[in-house]
């Protein structure tokens, strides 16, 4: 699929607030444009076309039809992500989709199927995986530095007050949001945790909504995890916090620990230390003082999806062989996060399928 087009033309569609974030990391991929977007609503399609110096369209079915684009991004609600990433992909058009992929693995399935049908790439946006530090300890954990894995946890202790939540007819709803604070806040520790300690094996879980009204999903939640290596661990998540936190992941095993918070190393032992570590901790125990969207959805960088951007470019191009997450990617969190979701329900352990 390698070419040597000079650049590669993105199309946003859904122009609700990660759009912005879209739109301003495509302005920064070498080798890319930002060329359309879409909405049903035209005003909205024409603010944003005016503010990013794009095309506008209000018809879908034009705007996949415009010969001119190459890639089209979704940053649809989660649950509204399965129509227009298998028509992007029908019409011959590359896929990147916002996290999660989709709300369940079946509709996760069904737009991993169209892309490989029509040969295009699909990415899902994880822009955690991208950072620096998280490169770092995705390396550790393949060299075998922290041994035989004993615990894995992730934390997402945030804050969003009842104004968020009414913010959209969406949000809070299981059709569109997919659910709570595990699907659509913590998702991307959970996406990272199995990223390095591996698939999860059964889950139990207990989830509440202290004081969040007018929704019909969790805003506090505490999961128990038995990996498929063997190693135990919890995801806490919540955005009843005041006044919110750093999202951070602990990995411990057998040889080290590593530790994080949002940008920055808490923690960076092994039995068997090499020169490399006091770089690395110089290099990430700096503190960055962001707490990422702990209290506020907005207050992130749109490096990260820069970043994941970039890779495709680069990955149509010829310049790398695989993308880091693709649709199969993708799918892992949803399929833990959905079999999380079945043990609240049922009050019982489930494996996750």
């Amino acid at each position: 699929m390698a070419t040597k087009r000079k650049r590669w033309s993105f199309g946003v569609v859904g122009l609700g607030n990660i759009s912005d974030f879209h739109a301003q990391a495509i302005n920064d991929v070498r080798g890319g444009t930002m060329y359309a977007c879409y909405s049903r609503s035209p005003e909205k399609a024409a603010a944003f076309a005016a503010k990013y110096n794009c095309r506008a369209y209000s018809d879908f079915e034009m705007f996949l039809q415009d010969p001119e684009l190459d890639i089209v991004t979704i940053a649809t609600p989660s649950g509204a992500h399965l129509e227009p990433a298998v028509a992007a992909a029908r019409a011959g058009k590359h896929v990147i989709c916002e996290k999660p992929l989709e709300v369940n693995p079946a509709r996760c399935r069904k737009i991993i199927s169209a892309c490989k049908r029509h040969k295009v790439e699909l990415v899902t946006i994880f822009p955690t995986r991208f950072k620096d530090v998280s490169i770092a300890m995705k390396k550790a954990m393949d060299a075998g530095r922290l041994g035989k894995p004993v615990n894995g946890s992730a934390y997402i202790k945030w804050f969003r007050d009842q104004a968020y939540y009414d913010s959209g007819a969406w949000r809070g709803t299981w059709k569109l949001d997919g659910g709570g604070c595990l699907m659509n806040q913590a998702i991307h520790n959970v996406d990272m945790l199995i990223h390095l300690m591996g698939d999860v094996r059964e889950v139990f879980a207990y989830a509440t909504r202290p004081s969040r009204q007018r929704i019909e999903v969790e805003t506090n939640l505490v999961a128990t995890l038995k990996f498929k290596s063997g190693a135990i661990g919890v995801i806490e998540a919540s955005t009843e916090v005041y006044p919110g936190f750093a999202k951070a992941i602990q990995i411990s095993g057998t040889g080290g620990t590593m530790s994080c918070s949002e940008d920055d190393l808490d923690f960076w032992g092994f039995a068997k230390p090499r020169a490399s570590d006091a770089r690395t901790l110089e290099k990430f125990s700096v503190r960055s003082g962001t707490s990422g969207g702990a209290a506020d959805p907005l207050a992130i960088s749109s490096d990260g999806h820069r970043r994941q951007f970039q890779e495709l470019v680069d990955v149509l191009k010829g310049r790398k062989d695989r993308l880091t997450c693709d649709g199969h990617e993708g799918i892992r969190s949803v399929k833990l996060i959905c079999a999380i979701y079945e043990s609240v329900r049922t009050g019982k352990p489930v494996k996750v399928k």
